[in-house]
């Protein structure tokens, strides 16, 4: 699979590591030790994956997802030692794509790279009958594009994948055990994931996130998408 890939590593023998098992791939790297440098090499380039380790000297991960998603939806995959839920969770928060811990598998972290890259490489273009209509939006589920009118709204590969799958599953009410085991493919994990990605897909959709009316919650069973004939004008 070919790609350009950018990595954000301190540690030199980790990154290389990582290059290796990338350019055994095909893909082309580009690797930083900083943050803050490659903030001002993406300025000017736009690669297909970002990998993002937390812990940086200067600017950490956070900061640089903070600042680099309000400029760009390239996915980022963070690669860290810290691996406690709430860093987990604010990286989610902040727009990681992936989160996959160290020490890692290297065939763990190449099937989660391959499939952000398929996400990534099949965005760029959709048809007209692959589009779902709800309220003012249009999402097509062969770009992976979430639009508002003309307006583009950066869904990351979670958050597409979880909208996808309550929109169809028709007003139905989804637990988060059922969405976790569907999005994430495996029946064990962090289901505070779920409420998290909820949670950005609502102030992204709902005119006011605390009364949301495509995704409602059903207190002590999950969430269910709203078709639009059950939405309040």
């Amino acid at each position: 699979m070919k790609a350009s890939v950018v990595i954000i590593e301190d540690i030199k023998e980790m990154s290389d590591l990582i290059q290796l098992y990338l350019k055994r791939e095909g893909m082309e790297t580009t690797v930083f030790d900083n943050a803050e440098d490659a903030l001002e090499y993406l300025k000017g380039n736009t690669p297909e994956l970002i990998l993002l380790d937390i812990n940086l000297p200067g600017m950490d991960g956070f900061e640089f997802l903070n600042i680099y998603h309000k400029q760009s939806d390239c996915p980022v995959l963070i690669v860290s030692a810290r691996d406690s839920d709430e860093d987990i969770i604010m990286a989610l928060g902040y727009g990681a794509d992936e989160f996959v811990t160290k020490p890692f598998s290297p065939k763990v972290l190449m099937a989660r790279i391959r499939a952000l890259l398929r996400r990534k490489q099949s965005g760029s273009s959709g048809s007209a009958n692959n589009n779902i209509q709800f309220g003012p939006y249009t999402l097509n589920t062969e770009s992976c594009l979430l639009k508002k009118g003309d307006e583009r709204i950066h869904l990351s590969a979670k958050e597409f994948d979880i909208l996808l799958y309550l929109i169809n599953t028709k007003g139905k009410t989804s637990t988060p055990e059922e969405i976790y085991r569907k999005v994430w493919g495996s029946e064990f994990g962090d289901l505070t994931a779920v409420a998290v990605y909820v949670q950005r897909l609502r102030k992204k959709l709902e005119a006011d996130p605390a009364a949301p009316h495509f995704i409602e919650t059903v207190h002590g069973m999950g969430y269910r998408f709203v078709p639009d004939e059950e939405v309040t004008k």
